[in-house]
């Protein structure tokens, strides 16, 4: 018997504590072994659970019961999570996490404990929910190098913009909603100032190119700025405003890894991607384009990828599977300084103005623009630098990449 414990009885906790007792037999038949929930961990009480018999508000029950194969994080966070993760792998224990922070921060000094002591700890959850993507870019894809990674990462940016797109609805009006629905948190600015989709950038580019990654490596823009004005100018172009994670491996070795807003063509499958769903584009130099999608959160999903990872460590108890990549470093990557696009740009300005600062460009136009605004795609491909040069002196109101 394989005895588990969670820590933490949130929204993935509880999901995971479901899963595994309600498919407490089917997992045992792909395990050949029982896979029981031992303890949870929470602070608060719960005597109306059919889990009460299992809460427990000391973790050192946890890291000192020899019985206890496989621990569960869920708490979220890089400081309680990080002691107790630290705390399980020296006892032995696995242990598996949905905690994007905390493996976006810590994983390669956790992957590597996790190596000395003989132990697992994957984390499947941390980048896409219930979106399968680590283990196939770990294993399906190893025969491949990696050469792109792009993706709608966040599902709650994704959603205001999809309400932005199709119910002319303010990015103020839409974040509402998604907070009425509980799509967004009461502090929305993990999602929507891109923290959260930087975090997995970080998770996926360690799994793909090798190095760890950190946050503070990755420059990041949310959608706070995005307006109906940049919506209609993008539809009339024939595109879509979305949310994209990217990381593309440089021909030195590098990461390019950053999180903005870009203009999407509507023929492109990322255009597609509406509401809460997340998507992952990998494009390798042997299997060419593939993309995983489906529900990036929520209780079910989430739970189905973390009791996968608890699953394929019970199979292989006693065996150490590890996700491992070398630790990073300020050559690791090399943000977006050389990265040349195509630019959205919208003025306060006339189009001759825009032509004589950008040169060949496509103007666009809307329903109801007010006088003196002009909008416009560059023709020309230019780095971010090389585009403010050029547009020094205007009034801008808005420049966003434009998806190669």
């Amino acid at each position: 018997m394989i005895n588990v414990a969670i820590l933490g009885f949130g929204t993935v906790g509880s999901g995971v504590a479901e899963v595994l007792t309600g498919h407490e037999r089917s997992i045992a038949q792909k395990t050949d072994d029982l896979v029981k929930l031992k303890y949870i961990l929470d602070v608060r009480d719960f005597p109306d659970s059919p889990f009460a018999g299992c809460f427990v508000k000391d973790f050192a029950r946890i890291e000192s019961d020899p019985e206890v194969d496989i621990v569960v994080e869920t708490i979220g966070g890089a400081t309680v999570a990080l002691d107790f993760t630290r705390r399980a792998l020296e006892a032995g224990k696995s242990v598996v996490s949905s905690n994007k922070e905390l493996v976006a921060t810590h994983g390669y000094e956790l992957t590597q404990l996790a190596r000395e002591k003989g132990v697992c700890y994957l984390f499947e959850a941390s980048v896409g929910g219930g979106i399968p993507i680590l283990r196939p870019l770990s294993q399906c894809l190893a025969a491949n190098e990696i050469l792109e990674i792009c993706g709608i990462l966040n599902g709650t940016t994704n959603y205001i913009l999809t309400r932005m797109i199709k119910a002319g609805l303010s990015f103020e009006q839409a974040l509402k909603e998604a907070q009425d629905k509980g799509y967004a948190e009461r502090d929305p600015s993990a999602d929507v100032e891109g923290h959260d989709a930087c975090r997995k950038i970080c998770i996926l580019s360690a799994i793909a190119f090798g190095r760890h990654i950190y946050p503070d490596q990755v420059p990041t823009e949310g959608i706070a700025k995005v307006t109906l004005a940049d919506v209609d100018y993008a539809d009339g172009a024939g595109k879509k405003i979305k949310l994209l994670g990217r990381a593309i491996r440089e021909g030195d070795g590098r990461v390019c890894a950053y999180v903005a807003p870009h203009l999407v063509d509507s023929a492109h499958p990322l255009a597609g991607v509406e509401g809460v769903f997340n998507a992952i584009s990998v494009r390798g130099d042997a299997i060419g384009e593939v993309m995983f999608y489906g529900q990036g959160a929520g209780k079910l999903p989430t739970a189905s990828a973390v009791v996968a990872d608890v699953m394929d460590i019970a199979r292989n108890l006693g065996h150490r599977k590890a996700l491992c990549w070398a630790p990073g470093g300020a050559d690791a990557a090399c943000g977006t300084r050389a990265l040349k696009s195509r630019w959205y740009v919208r003025a306060n300005a006339g189009a001759e103005q825009l032509r004589d600062a950008l040169g060949e460009v496509k103007l666009l136009a809307r329903s109801g623009a007010p006088g003196g605004e002009a909008a416009c795609l560059s023709e020309a491909q230019l780095t971010q630098e090389e585009l403010s040069g050029k547009l020094a002196g205007l009034d801008v109101c808005a420049a966003i990449r434009v998806l190669n």
